[in-house]
């Protein structure tokens, strides 16, 4: 496979017309990426009918270089204006944001695109070389480890929330109940629409992370009197000193390599990568308390494991033809559309179109490398900008994104909803990012609780009977119950 590999790169490099597509399609990819509210499946499926017309080997790296650019695009907005372009950037912004104003923007945004590249290049590497043993342990999930992993997903990143470990639970629970809303997957029955036709299709992620993180930062610089209109922090320098990027290799590594392996799972997603990383890299770092302050090790673990999931999501898709995430539910839907049924007969009857999948994911990492130092370089202009403008702009973006989504002014009337939540959570001192979380994972977990408890009759012990769902149940209890013998050890110390 590897001398198809370096084939296919031979071949893209030197055709200028597909460096070219590769070049535009990354740039669309950042652009969109840190535009909040436009996340990486809606770029696939704006941009997928461009693809109809290309052949087969020009869609996939047009669609490709759009899928890797816009997942680091997303942890733009998430440093500079603590909105996360993409959801799997919403645990990148609990350091990021902080680091950006202490001054220090530059750094954060460096850390990722390192971390971006880093994770992209191990994920291919994983990709490349034991994408058939990852896949064979990817279908052993049934619906038991389905619901334990989104167990397990939302209590780590209770667990790595600022503040307490209950608070984020509590919170979390707040979240499931928010992905409860509407019509009943299974029985059709509507719920928590208050009569209403607005929640009857749920509420979207895209104008509940806007809100919660955008429009609730807007009303707390407006609340807050005492700052003014005074501008941003500095930049600050922007590539961080190299010693401390080589310190950060153990943590780019770890990050990669749960993100590729979480990526593999089908349905899994990026969310339960990322709060994963960040909580391993808390418990491994020396200075647990810097997490949630501007910690450098709390933006590359994150986005180490959120771009490592690009290439681990392609692994199911193209050795069982099983969509990884809804990202590559569409690069599969752009492949069946040009005859490409992506299986285990694909490495036997095109080799050539699986290397060009290969190479296209190395040029889009090699490229938003380049282009993204160029993007933290324009950037800085933008933090010259007065904050009461930049606010404005802010909620402009707010609106847009959230009405962009479905075209429809209920977007927009949710988003400023959880605008106020979020403001309210902020007076509170609670953690909002375990809201978007459980909306994220809730279906998940729901969906796949009731159906174990449909095929054991009722029968909880269905989670305890199947290894793996154990042991994401284990887990989940030591990270719940750690905080409290923690405390209980502290006491008896006293």
């Amino acid at each position: 496979m590897f001398d198809v590999f370096f084939a296919s790169i031979a071949h893209i490099g030197t055709s200028p017309a597909l460096i070219g597509l590769s070049l535009t399609s990354v740039l669309i990819g950042i652009i969109l990426g840190a535009l909040p509210g436009v996340s990486s499946t809606m770029a696939l499926a704006i941009l997928l009918p461009f693809s109809y017309a290309m052949p087969p080997e020009s869609a996939i790296i047009f669609l490709i270089g759009i899928f890797s650019a816009s997942v680091f695009g997303g942890s733009i907005s998430a440093i500079l204006i603590n909105i996360p372009g993409t959801p799997g950037a919403i645990v990148t912004q609990f350091d990021g944001y902080p680091m950006a104003r202490s001054g220090r923007a530059g750094e954060a945004l460096s850390y990722a695109l390192l971390a971006s590249t880093i994770g992209g290049l191990l994920g291919l590497l994983v990709l490349s070389v034991v994408a058939p043993l990852i896949a064979a342990a990817a279908i052993q999930f049934r619906s038991p480890e389905f619901a334990m992993a989104a167990v397990f997903g939302l209590t780590m990143l209770a667990y790595a929330s600022p503040g307490s470990t209950f608070k984020g639970v509590l919170v979390g629970c707040i979240g499931l109940l928010i992905g409860m809303v509407g019509f009943d997957k299974l029985t059709d029955a509507p719920r928590f629409d208050f009569g209403t036709k607005v929640l009857q299709n749920g509420i979207d992620i895209v104008p509940l992370t806007v809100g919660i993180f955008g429009f609730s930062e807007v009303l707390i610089n407006i609340s807050d009197r005492s700052k003014g209109i005074e501008r941003l922090p500095s930049f600050g320098r922007i590539l961080p000193p190299i010693a401390k990027i080589l310190r950060l290799g153990t943590t780019m590594f770890r990050g990669s390599m749960i993100g590729a392996f979480i990526g593999a799972i089908p349905a899994a997603g990026s969310a339960i990568a990322v709060a994963l990383a960040y909580t391993q890299e808390q418990r491994f770092s020396k200075e647990p308390e810097t997490f949630g302050k501007g910690a450098p090790a709390g933006i590359v673990a994150p986005e180490a494991a959120n771009n490592a999931c690009v290439a681990g999501a392609l692994i199911p898709m193209m050795t069982l033809g099983v969509p990884g995430d809804t990202m590559t539910a569409v690069l599969m839907g752009a492949l069946l559309l040009h005859g490409m049924r992506p299986g285990p007969l694909l490495f036997a009857e095109h080799p050539e179109f699986v290397g060009t999948v290969y190479g296209s994911l190395f040029f889009a990492i090699g490229l938003t490398l380049i282009f993204g130092f160029v993007a933290i370089a324009l950037i800085v202009q933008l933090m010259k900008m007065p904050r009461h403008i930049l606010m404005l702009v802010i909620a402009v973006l707010c609106v847009c994104g959230a009405f962009a989504v479905r075209n429809t002014m209920s977007d927009v009337y949710v988003m400023m909803f959880f605008g106020a939540v979020g403001y309210c959570l902020h007076m509170l001192k609670l953690p909002a990012a375990p809201i978007a979380f459980g909306l994220i994972l809730g279906p998940l977990l729901e969906e796949n609780i009731r159906r174990s408890l449909i095929i054991s009759r009722g029968s909880w012990s269905v989670f305890l009977e199947r290894p793996i769902s154990l042991i994401l149940v284990l887990l989940s209890a030591a990270a719940l119950l750690y905080p409290v013998f923690d405390w209980w050890r502290k006491r008896a110390k006293q």
